[in-house]
């Protein structure tokens, strides 16, 4: 059989050797092992079918240097002609094309990748040049021989007394034929497996009485602690010992920047171990990301891809929940319905962002880099009517229109201007045009801090923040109610109806404008109803809305003062006026031509002067 296109680009990169780290070959295979064996440890508990099976979980490395082979054995969940060739054969997971578009070149940091984007099986052609996969699946009675040196792969039937996996390697040189190199590879990597690995190793015997040498037999020896460690004390663990655990099993090599161990007992007991990475995962704003929780119960693994453990604007955090007082033998529906469950997830989350509370108040370098990778997604936590918002609140930096430093809300509330009482914000896509806006004009002669809200999430959320400990949020964007005099009203009224008969077709109305002091004319949105950048938020969703904006004009500008004096040019100047607030504000212009043109006259007619 012939191995699916990705497969094939996939190993012509491990063959060729781009990975200098090849040890992380066998980090690979014991990880698989150890998901086999999970998913039938899962089983022989929650499934009648499979609690009569004879089930002692192991993992088994095995070498023969006159052969020049390597196996990893072992005695899990198995796989049936079917998986060998969806498993082994294919690639079915989305993100390989990613992968493969991540190769940087940089052999550590290509080598993570591996595991992070599951194509681990595969990095085993990196040290063989032909691998045989003898496998039988739990309560199968057939098993199964898949063959490859990489350039294609067959399968035959084959005999296997136990269930489980046997994957032999006929290695290109000598350097994993050692039991040192072995077990120095499992220490680093794969030491926390729950499950015990042995392998056979020489070990000297004790002297006898007229002995002068000692004599060395073959011992099968466990070479991991096979502890759960996150059920451990955490006075006995070491910084280290989360490190070596979260590379080992979340695959990244930079070391998080957050760890939170949590043993919780009373009416509902589990334990929690949490990671805060220092990069944000490949998947992260996919709709299809991978979560990075496991799942266990009483150390028996039950899910790794269960979203609802967290809610997704936590789905940075990598870790595990072990609870004690779940049924194993419940589906993934009921238990997304578990009340158990449930508390321990409203338990894991307020922990969660009180430790990021600490972290934010400790290290505050530290923690805007955390905040420069996961702020945006955390800020998903304003949305809706959820219990943490004011606690996501206070964990959030903003830019602002007072200083080049991000700031939180608290800072902002310390200095308000005299008479604030409100926390004014505008959004947009584009900082630069955001600080240079004509609406910030009026706030920055009163000293008015503005936050500027240049991400997409923030036009979403922030309509649904209503207040910060006793201060409402406000748009600057927005219609407000203050008003121009009786005297200036009555000034413009003539110049005001002509300009809005002008704009009829492009603008809901056209008022004085309180806020300006420098420019000409802004555009503002009615305050229920979508503005430019939600507009842009909704079409993108498929939901288009074409909201007529209200064009304010400065009654104290002279472009103004001279047009109510002089209003033959008011029509050309309607359009000018209009296209220079939509500019100003990061808009396109509807029609270039006929604002060149209006241009052109007015440009002329000055000239003449």
């Amino acid at each position: 059989m012939q191995f699916q296109t990705e497969v094939n680009q996939l190993l012509q990169l491990m063959i060729h050797s781009l990975y200098s780290n090849k040890e992380i070959f066998l980090r690979e295979l014991i990880s698989n092992a150890s998901d086999a064996l999970d998913k039938l440890s899962y089983l022989s508990v929650s499934d009648d079918a499979y609690k009569n099976l004879k089930f002692e979980p192991k993992i088994q490395i095995n070498f023969n240097q006159e052969t020049k082979t390597l196996t990893i054995s072992d005695n899990g969940i198995g796989m049936n002609k079917e998986d060998l060739i969806n498993h082994l054969g294919t690639i079915a997971k989305s993100g390989t094309k990613s992968f493969l578009e991540n190769l940087s070149g940089d052999a550590k940091k290509d080598s993570q990748l591996i595991g992070q984007f599951g194509v681990g099986f595969y990095s085993a052609f990196m040290v063989a040049s032909k691998i045989e996969v003898l496998s039988k699946k739990a309560l199968d009675d057939k098993a199964y021989l898949w063959t490859s040196d990489a350039s294609g792969y067959e399968i035959e039937n084959a005999n296997k007394d136990e269930q489980g996996t046997c994957i032999t390697l006929h290695l290109k040189d000598e350097e994993f034929l050692n039991s040192y190199r072995i077990e120095s590879i499992v220490e680093k990597y794969s030491n926390h497996i729950q499950f015990p690995i042995f392998m056979e190793k020489e070990e000297y015997l004790p002297l006898e009485e007229g002995e002068k040498e000692p004599k060395k037999e073959l011992k099968n020896t466990q070479i991991n602690t096979a502890s759960a460690l996150w059920r451990q004390n955490k006075a006995s663990l070491k910084e280290q010992d989360y490190e070596r655990f979260y590379e080992q099993n979340f695959h990244d090599s930079n070391k998080p920047m957050l760890y939170i161990h949590t043993k919780a007992e009373g009416s509902i007991e589990y334990n929690s171990l949490f990671f805060i990475p220092a990069q944000a995962p490949f998947d992260l704003y996919r709709v299809d990301y991978k979560s990075g929780l496991k799942l266990y119960v009483k150390r028996v693994f039950i899910s790794d891809d269960d979203k609802e453990l967290l809610p997704t604007y936590l789905r940075f955090v990598r870790g595990i929940i072990d609870v004690e007082d779940l049924p194993l033998n419940v589906s993934r529906e009921i238990l997304q319905e578990n009340k158990i469950l449930k508390s321990v997830q409203e338990a894991s989350v307020k922990k969660i962002l009180a430790e990021l509370k600490k972290f934010k108040e400790k290290d505050k370098e530290n923690y805007l880099k955390f905040h420069e990778n996961f702020g945006k997604v955390l800020k998903e936590g304003l949305y809706g009517f959820g219990e943490n918002k004011d606690t996501i609140a206070k964990l959030l930096y903003f830019k602002n229109s007072n200083k080049e430093e991000l700031i939180d809300l608290e800072e902002y509330k310390q200095n308000l201007a005299e008479g604030q009482n409100e926390i004014f914000y505008i959004s947009g896509k584009n900082e630069k045009l955001l600080r240079n806006s004509p609406l910030l004009e009026s706030y920055k002669q009163k000293n008015i801090n503005i936050l500027l809200l240049d991400e997409e999430i923030d036009t979403i959320v922030m309509p649904m923040m209503n207040e910060f400990e006793g201060l409402k949020f406000s748009a600057i964007n927005h219609l407000t109610s203050e008003e121009t005099s009786e005297e200036q009203k009555a000034e413009f009224a003539s110049l005001l109806i002509k300009i809005k008969e002008v704009l009829k077709d492009e603008v809901e109305e056209v008022k004085l404008s309180q806020r300006l002091s420098n420019s000409p004319s802004c555009i503002v949105y009615d305050q229920n109803k979508p503005d430019f950048a939600m507009q842009q938020i909704l079409k993108q969703m498929g939901q288009e809305q074409q909201v007529k904006p209200i064009l304010e004009i400065n009654p104290n500008h002279e472009i103004l003062k001279a047009l109510k004096e002089n209003d033959t040019l008011a029509n050309e100047m309607a359009h000018i006026l209009l296209n220079m607030a939509k500019l100003s504000e990061g808009m396109g212009i509807d029609n270039p031509n006929e604002f060149n043109s209006a241009l052109s006259k007015i440009v002329s007619k000055a000239l003449e002067k």
